[in-house]
Order: structure tokens, then C-alpha cells, then sequence
């Protein structure tokens, strides 16, 4: 066979790690980043143009859960830190493990075509057209805005939650808000301090999930044992600990969704359930439709707004694939482990997933288990069986969240976890 060259795609949180590994395991790659700086979603303003980060985010995972399993983030840093803080681990991240010379800044993937195994030319703006083995896609998934339709025109101002950096330009506004997920929630608390008028627009509501129960961040109580509990011991727990913390939701004006807790991704915030409280957000049901500066709704009320910002998720994407070679249904695509394309086994993605907790100590074992593949440690099934497997995944998924394009790639963090710290032993 011939020698390893890997091709890794994007410099974000996922990209990063990836490039530690195989630097770590001496695979020969080179990792490419379209804009400037590696941070990905993190960095704020990024010039790659792909950032939904805002000026006052913060993680809503905490710092434990999210750092890579060999590099603690620093103990002066919050339970919840500023995005700021989180790119700046990055960055130290990369210096202390020695690798930024493997990563080709300004450098847009532009196409990749498969010659045939274990061969693929990747066309980029900085060079000329370079073989590879093997490709790894961690282009990140928040990048991609997508939009509803409605009925009708609206006359005001029109954006997505993606183009959001902070109050300024809103102050003094009438804003409707469309979606209740974690960006929505952040946004509307934020324009409730600044902004005239701030509604929130959600087609079945949400659970709201505070960033503490009983004085710990959240995600410490979900831990092991607890979840790897049967889901409806999960959902016992969780219902308990809401109830004796905060109570029901709908004293407070956020409606309850009609389906059961966690069969859904929810939405984390400590400040939603008192602002609708004191009437500093309010809640509408789905839009019905627009006309010019009116927002019609479906329970027969009428409002007139400047701004309407869509919070309303992303769609997947690889433009540097031919659509016919990777591809999308409903944002989805079958992966085994989603990690592993079963049709061609020298293509991986990482970090394409979402768990309730942090991506970035799942993406960093991905990346190991990928770094086991290539040095043929470990041996994948045969693509039957890995196809077997994406659709037992699928209908477990399907069951559990129905047919939404929101969910075609949810994990739970620590059975996922698990899994993958498996596949890495060949177990």
C-alpha cells in the first residue's frame, strides 16, 4: 500500500484535535483552514466567514465536560466560559502540543474528487491540486443558516440568528425572534435589556433546561451512573430535579412541548423562565403568515415588528463534494459510528454530530479511532454490516425523536462516549 497522506478539512474545534492526533500518531496530513485563525465557531468575527458565535456567548457545557481528555482547561477559568476564553485554549491547546505548522491557513477546500481507493486530488485557492489518501471532513455543521417559508412579505428588517453580534442596531425595536433553541434564548435575553419589544415564535415549544440544579452545572448531575439509565429512568430524574428547582415551566409562560423530556434536543439557559416571567420576553405560537410589518400567528393574534431574526438551525453541507457522491437526505447522511462512510472507507468526519453535552471530546475520539483505522490497528466491518448498523441507528433515532431534520445526527454524550472509547480497543 502506499503511503498515508491525509487531508483534513477545517481548523475549528474539531479540525484541531484531529490534527493532534495524527500529528501524535505520526500520520503524514495537512489540515486546511479557510480563514486566518483556527477556532472555527469559536472565534468571534472569524474571517472564514463561518462563525455563529455572538459577543456575549458563553459555553452551555461545562468547562469539565468540555476540555480534551489531556488538556484541562485552566482552574481560574468559569464553570461557563466566554467564548473568548474558549478560543484562547484553543489556542494554547495547539502551541503546547506542537502542530500549527500543519495547518494551511487562508486556504479554501475548493473540490475533491475521488480518483479511485486510496486516491484523492483536493483542489484548494493557495496551491496546486495535491494527492491524498485518505479525507477527513470537519467543516463543522453551524455554518449553513437555514430559513423558513411563510405566506406573505415582510416589510421590516430580515436575519438569521448566524449574522447576530450583538445588541447594537437594535435598540428601541420591536423584534420577533423565531425558534426557542439555545441561540434564539441567548438572543432574546440578551434584546430584552436593549430592545422595545422581544417575542419568541416556536412552533411546540422547548424544555428548559437551567445551567444549574441544585447548585452544580447541570451537565455534572447527568453523569454516569444516571445516564446510562434506561431513558424513561433518564426522564424520571430530570422531571424530578426541574420540578423541585424550578417548577413547571408553564407557571412561568414558556409553554411545555407535547413530547416527553429529552426526546428532544432542550434548550439550556438560566435566564429564559424569569424574563418571561416578568414580561421581558414574551411567547407567540408558530407564525401563520406576514404582511408587510404585521405578523400574523396561528392562535389568531396580530403583532406589528422592525426585525425578525430566524433562529431556525442549519443545514449540512460539503461543497467541495459533488452532490452525488456524498449524499444529504432530510441533513442527513448515513455514517457508520458517524464517523465512518461505509461506501468509501478512506472518507471520515468528525464532528459531525450533536450531543447533549460538548462535541469536542467525542470529536477527539473520533479522531483517535480514525488514527487506528489508518494504521490498521483496528479493522472496520464489512460494509454490510455497517449499513446493518446505520439503519438500526436510524429507526432507534427515529423512534425516539420522529422525522426531524434537527436530530438525523443526536448522540447521548457519555453512552457515545463509551462507544467510541470501545471501537478504539477493537472491542
Amino acid at each position: 500500500m502506499s503511503q498515508i497522506k491525509v487531508c483534513v478539512i477545517g481548523g475549528g474545534s474539531s479540525g484541531i484535535t484531529t490534527a493532534k492526533v495524527l500529528n501524535e500518531a505520526g500520520i503524514d496530513f495537512d489540515c486546511y483552514e479557510k480563514g486566518s485563525k483556527i477556532g472555527g465557531n469559536w472565534l468571534f468575527n472569524n474571517d472564514n466567514g463561518q462563525s455563529s458565535s455572538y459577543q456575549s456567548l458563553h459555553i452551555n457545557t461545562s468547562k469539565q465536560l468540555m476540555a480534551f481528555s489531556d488538556y484541562p482547561m485552566p482552574d481560574d477559568y468559569p464553570d461557563y466560559p466566554h467564548h473568548s476564553l474558549i478560543y484562547q485554549y484553543f489556542e494554547n491547546y495547539i502551541d503546547y502540543f506542537g502542530f500549527r505548522n500543519k495547518i494551511h491557513f487562508n486556504t479554501t477546500v475548493l473540490k475533491i474528487e475521488r480518483i479511485h481507493s486510496l486516491k484523492y486530488i483536493v483542489h484548494t485557492n493557495q496551491f496546486e491540486p495535491k494527492e491524498y489518501t485518505h479525507v477527513i471532513v470537519a467543516n463543522g455543521h453551524h455554518w449553513k443558516p437555514k430559513y423558513p417559508n411563510f405566506d406573505g412579505e415582510f416589510s421590516g428588517s430580515i436575519s438569521h440568528s448566524h449574522d447576530y453580534k450583538s445588541y447594537h442596531g437594535f435598540e428601541n425595536k420591536k423584534v420577533l425572534i423565531v425558534g426557542i433553541g439555545n441561540s434564539a434564548v441567548d438572543i432574546a435575553c440578551e434584546l430584552s435589556t436593549f430592545s422595545r419589544d422581544i417575542v419568541i415564535s416556536t412552533r411546540s415549544g422547548a424544555y428548559i433546561i437551567p445551567k444549574y440544579l441544585f447548585g452544580r452545572p447541570t451537565d455534572h448531575i447527568s453523569k454516569p451512573p444516571l445516564s446510562y439509565a434506561p431513558l424513561f429512568i433518564q426522564q424520571i430524574a430530570f422531571k424530578l430535579a426541574l420540578k423541585l428547582n424550578i417548577g413547571n415551566q408553564s407557571n412561568y409562560g414558556v409553554p411545555v412541548p407535547d413530547r416527553p423530556l429529552l426526546n428532544e434536543h432542550p434548550t439550556i439557559s438560566q435566564e429564559l423562565l424569569n424574563k418571561v416571567g416578568h414580561g421581558k420576553v414574551k411567547i407567540k405560537p408558530n407564525i401563520l403568515k406576514l404582511d408587510q410589518n404585521i405578523v400574523h400567528f396561528t392562535d389568531g393574534t396580530q403583532q406589528e415588528f422592525d426585525h425578525i431574526i430566524f433562529s431556525t438551525g442549519y443545514e449540512v453541507a460539503f461543497p467541495f463534494f459533488n452532490k452525488d457522491f456524498v449524499k444529504l437526505e432530510n441533513n442527513a447522511i448515513n455514517l457508520y459510528e458517524y464517523v465512518v462512510h461505509p461506501e468509501y472507507e478512506d472518507l471520515f468526519f468528525v464532528g459531525l454530530i450533536q450531543p447533549l453535552g460538548a462535541i469536542m471530546p467525542l470529536a477527539e475520539l473520533q479522531a483517535k479511532w480514525i488514527s487506528k483505522i489508518l494504521k490498521k490497528e483496528v479493522l472496520l466491518p464489512h460494509k454490510e454490516k455497517m449499513n446493518l448498523s446505520i439503519s438500526k441507528r436510524r429507526k432507534t433515532m427515529i423512534k425516539r425523536y420522529g422525522h426531524s431534520s434537527r436530530h438525523t445526527f443526536q448522540v447521548d454524550f457519555f453512552p457515545y462516549k463509551k462507544r467510541l472509547k470501545e471501537l478504539i480497543h477493537n472491542q
